[in-house]
């Protein structure tokens, strides 16, 4: 009995040391962790964070959707065409090499789960939560927190030439540093909540309003039906595909096929401008109503200093009011232009004026960013192409700014106000936008060179162009490939329903998949080619 107690209280010892030890160790990882992710954070560009995020969630994109099987058993993707769509549904540019009749439900589900964690609003509130991360909330006044605190530090850089009696009017309010503080901790804090609120209800309210218009309206119904589509997983995955603005469609068609469903269309086009051109104002209109109902302090401080929250898509209203006043600015003009040249084209064939007047609209509205697309674009003229060429190239925050109207605020790649400061040498040798695509479609233009020979028509300059400017803008318009165009008809060749891109050599491709990255993170490099004087 002896015996056996001592052995025992020798085990209880023997299990409470180790305890001890395991509890040291998991301390130990994880501090070692949080202090990897601090030095992440605090020393790593949001260039290069940004980018290995995108390049991480494309290979695992890829290795699940070579994991998973497709529809068609007789046909089975390249992996390197598969590792394209991942790449094509993680930077939101639905640029295709496959037809997405290809891929099985399960596929479906994972391009979708792509598509919104690469969408720009999700990827936003990622880099709303880092800003968070690096604030202090017991430290407010640490400049190495990344948030911009001269609102409680004001600039006396003058102060030298006042006298100034009171010296404790020289002295700053420590607990009114601290509330305030706190206060800019807890509105970054809400701001993350409100941004995750508006993907919540957005995608919810979407894809419900798309099941229901597909199950009452029966010639919607007949489509997925006959393409052996699922309902509800075609309702999530275009919503997503829409809200994100990429632009794929489980469709071959993409929304060809659903040309005539005005009602599906009307649908979608608010959830085209809520999830980027329009972002920013229904983001401040959102706030303000929030304000308004819930009288939070918050709310107030967010929409007094949007420049210190960090975020780059709070704008103030007048710059808000601007944008908006843009976006419909662009989609007028194009709208104007494209019924004058198309209204009586053979896109428009078999379509009453109802359905002309909504599908010129949608076909507009997509021309920015999105890539959705009711017409055949090799089909329509080449004055809309370009016309096209030029709204797929500009950024989503294009804003008409009167000469008489400041408006203060950028966007630079951490959200806040730019400040002036000397450029390296390596910033000075970065080209402009348009230089790097004119490199890119040279380059293009040298690997498919062969076939630019042997079948001008179709490989032409403007359709390789359209390509590489609609691959930057992540927008996925692509002109498409026919047989009929052949100068010299191949009797093995079948026209298909993926892009361009689908026809390119694997370098072709893979010069693609570099503007694709290239355009998704173009926000880094908006100032490049400033140093170039060309007078």
């Amino acid at each position: 009995m002896i015996n056996s107690s001592c052995f025992g209280q020798k085990l209880e010892i023997f299990f409470s040391f180790s305890r001890k030890k395991l509890s040291c160790f998991n301390q130990f990882f994880s501090c070692q962790i949080r202090s990897f992710f601090r030095f992440f954070l605090f020393h790593v560009r949001p260039f290069w964070i940004q980018l290995s995020y995108f390049i991480i969630v494309s290979i695992f994109g890829h290795l699940a959707l070579m994991v998973s099987k497709p529809r068609t058993a007789w046909f089975r993707p390249k992996d390197f065409d598969m590792f394209f769509t991942s790449v094509s549904a993680t930077t939101v540019s639905s640029m295709s090499t496959i037809e997405m009749e290809v891929f099985s439900n399960t596929q479906l589900i994972i391009m979708t789960i792509l598509m919104f964690v690469g969408g720009e609003v999700f990827t936003s509130f990622l880099g709303l939560q880092f800003t968070r991360s690096k604030f202090s909330k017991n430290c407010p006044s640490s400049n190495q927190n990344g948030v911009k605190l001269s609102h409680y530090f004001p600039d006396h850089t003058n102060s030298d030439n006042k006298i100034e009696l009171d010296v404790e009017k020289e002295k700053p309010d420590i607990n009114n540093i601290i509330e305030n503080g706190n206060l800019n901790y807890s509105s970054i804090k809400v701001l993350g909540y409100v941004v995750l609120g508006y993907l919540f209800v957005v995608h919810l309210i979407g894809s419900s309003l798309v099941s229901l218009y597909v199950n009452f309206v029966p010639s919607a119904r007949k489509v997925l039906k006959d393409k052996g589509l699922e309902t509800q997983t075609f309702s999530v995955f275009t919503t997503v595909s829409t809200f994100t603005n990429c632009g794929f469609v489980p469709t071959n068609e993409n929304m060809i096929v659903f040309k005539k469903n005005s009602g599906l269309l009307l649908l979608l086009i608010p959830q085209i401008l809520m999830g980027n051109t329009l972002y920013p104002p229904c983001l401040l209109a959102m706030i303000w109503v929030l304000k308004k109902t819930t009288k939070r302090e918050e709310f107030r401080y967010i929409l007094m200093n949007y420049r210190d929250m960090g975020y780059g898509h709070l704008l103030s209203g007048h710059h808000a009011l601007l944008l908006a006043m843009t976006v419909f600015g662009f989609i007028l003009i194009q709208f104007i232009l494209f019924c004058s040249m198309e209204w009586n084209s053979q896109v428009m064939d078999g379509l009453n004026l109802y359905q002309k007047v909504v599908g010129s609209l949608f076909q507009t509205v997509n021309s920015r960013h999105t890539g959705e697309s009711v017409v055949d674009l090799s089909s329509i003229s080449s004055a809309i192409l370009v016309l096209f060429v030029v709204m797929m190239y500009l950024p989503p925050h294009t804003t008409f700014i009167p000469p008489n109207v400041h408006v203060h605020e950028e966007f630079p790649e951490n959200g806040k106000q730019s400040q002036n400061r000397k450029k390296t040498f390596m910033e000075c040798l970065i080209f402009s936008q348009l230089s790097y695509l004119a490199i890119f479609i040279i380059i293009i233009c040298i690997t498919e060179r062969q076939k630019m020979e042997e079948d001008p028509l179709n490989f032409n300059v403007l359709n390789v162009t359209i390509e590489v400017i609609s691959a930057y803008g992540n927008v996925g318009f692509t002109t498409g490939y026919s047989c009929k165009r052949q100068l010299k008809p191949n009797s093995l060749c079948v026209d298909t329903w993926y892009g361009f891109v689908g026809r390119w050599s694997t370098k072709g491709k893979f010069i693609l998949i570099i503007v694709m990255f290239f355009g998704r993170l173009k926000k880094f490099s908006m100032k490049g080619g400033q140093a170039w004087n060309l007078s």
